[in-house]
């Protein structure tokens, strides 16, 4: 890299979403941007230091000793961000606070957003998706909701429920259902222990599958068969039925986890303590003992 050249803060941000999920298509959730514009930024990232960042594989990216090193230099410069963004925020009376949870709990917390946040908090919301976990210890995100109990040291956890997953149709038994098929998933989604259990049990029997989870709901409220959900997601939509009891080796635990130095910073400790509330609320449909919310 030639003395002139300045690497930026935009690059650096996309290098840390890549190499902290592993790769392209992980990454595309956290960042907006395509794989293919991804791979085009990373690869003009290494002509601009000169060395490769990445050891590209099927099952991912790993990083190089390169890598490595742009890593802890790049979280050097994302903690003086975040604390130079705190000190602007905090100037103008705002703080931000950005949450961390996969698809269906993310979708639960939006619905619940007036409950989670006010006006007048003086706090901005930030909502993380990924199908693969943020790091909260390098401080891509302030708090996660996670399905086990976290084990760095500088996380800080306390579990808030559990959660239940069991087999739904739709509510019209036609095409795929009819036949005892199944709604399979496959691209990232796929990792999800639930997609992992439905592989093993009825791999066989998969007639259609969808690469994002809100596409398998609705294949299997269209009755395209019968697919695997949280009980919290099925037994809140009324076009799904659930057909058997809870699957007890897909029971999970529910975990919340902020920076064990953050967790004291207000705003935090004030969201995480709300969404703890929420999770408690609901705590039976979350455990698959309430077929229907209260309307």
């Amino acid at each position: 890299m030639s003395v002139g050249d300045t690497i930026s803060w935009d690059d650096l941000r996309l290098f840390l979403d890549v190499a902290r999920l592993g790769g392209l298509s992980a990454a595309t959730s956290t960042t907006g941007l395509s794989a293919a514009t991804l791979g085009r930024r990373v690869t003009a990232l290494e002509q601009q230091i000169g060395e490769p960042l990445f050891i590209r594989r099927q099952t991912g990216y790993q990083l190089t000793p390169a890598g490595e090193e742009l890593l802890a230099r790049a979280e050097d410069v994302e903690a003086a961000m975040r604390a130079l963004t705190r000190w602007r925020d905090g100037s103008v009376g705002e703080q931000i606070v950005r949450i961390s949870a996969g698809t269906w709990t993310s979708a639960f917390l939006a619905r619940h957003i007036g409950e989670l946040w006010h006006v007048d908090d003086n706090i901005r919301i930030e909502f993380a998706t990924a199908y693969m976990k943020l790091d909260i210890g390098r401080r891509a995100a302030d708090i996660g909701v996670r399905s086990e109990r976290p084990l760095d040291p500088n996380l800080a956890g306390r579990q808030i429920g559990r959660v239940a997953h069991a087999l739904y149709s739709g509510l019209h038994l036609i095409n795929g259902i009819e036949a005892g098929l199944f709604v399979g998933v496959t691209g990232d989604a796929a990792n999800v222990a639930s997609a992992r259990w439905l592989m093993a049990h009825h791999g066989d029997r998969i007639g259609v599958r969808g690469n994002d989870v809100q596409s398998v709901r609705e294949l299997v409220a269209a009755g395209a068969g019968l697919g695997v959900f949280p009980c919290f997601v099925g037994d809140s939509d009324a076009r799904l039925v659930r057909v058997a009891m809870p699957i007890t080796e897909l029971e999970t635990e529910q975990w919340l986890v902020t920076h064990h130095e953050d967790r004291h910073r207000p705003e935090v400790r004030l969201v995480a303590d709300r969404i703890a509330a929420l999770m408690r609320e609901h705590g039976p449909l979350f455990r698959g003992e309430r077929r229907r919310p209260p309307s």
